[in-house]
C-alpha cells in the first residue's frame, strides 16, 4: 500500500508534464494496483483494521489527482498544528475547555487567513463583526 501511495503522489508532481491520457492511464492502474490490495487476504488483526479504513476512505484516497489545487499530503496541517504543541508545552496546557477551544479558534482564523494572503487585521474585524474568513475586506 506504501508503494502504491508514493506512485501517486509522484504521479501528483508529474500531471503538469503528462498527456491527459497518459496521467488518466496511470490512475486506472492506480486503482486496479488498489483493488488487488484490498483483497489480498489478511496476515494479522493490524491489516484488517487498515483495509478498512482504507475501505471507507477510498473513493477520497487519491482526490489530490483529480483536483491541482489538493495536496497528496497533510504536512501544512501538520504544521497549523505544530504551533499549538509549543504552546501547551511551554504554558503547561490549557486551564479550561472554552481556552482551548478560543486558541484553537482563533489559530485557524488566522491561518485561513495567511494561506489566502489576508492581513490578519482585517480579517480579525472581518470576524468580529459577524463575517468570515473567506470574505474579509
Amino acid at each position: 500500500m506504501k508503494m502504491l501511495l508514493l506512485r501517486a503522489v509522484v504521479l501528483a508532481r508529474q500531471r503538469n508534464v503528462l498527456a491527459e491520457s497518459t496521467r488518466r492511464n496511470d490512475q486506472r492502474r492506480l486503482d486496479r494496483d488498489l483493488n488487488a490490495i484490498m483483497v489480498l487476504a489478511l496476515v494479522n488483526q493490524h491489516g484488517g483494521r487498515l483495509r478498512k479504513r482504507y475501505g471507507n476512505v477510498r473513493s477520497h484516497l487519491f482526490t489530490f489527482l483529480e483536483h491541482p489545487n489538493v495536496p497528496p499530503d497533510n504536512n501544512d496541517s501538520e504544521r497549523e498544528l505544530r504551533s499549538i504543541a509549543s504552546y501547551r508545552k511551554v504554558t503547561g496546557g490549557f486551564r479550561s475547555r472554552w481556552g482551548a477551544d478560543l486558541f484553537a479558534d482563533v489559530r485557524s482564523v488566522l491561518g485561513t487567513a495567511a494561506r489566502r494572503r489576508i492581513d490578519a487585521y482585517h480579517v480579525i474585524l472581518a470576524v468580529l463583526r459577524g463575517g468570515s474568513v473567506l470574505h474579509a475586506d
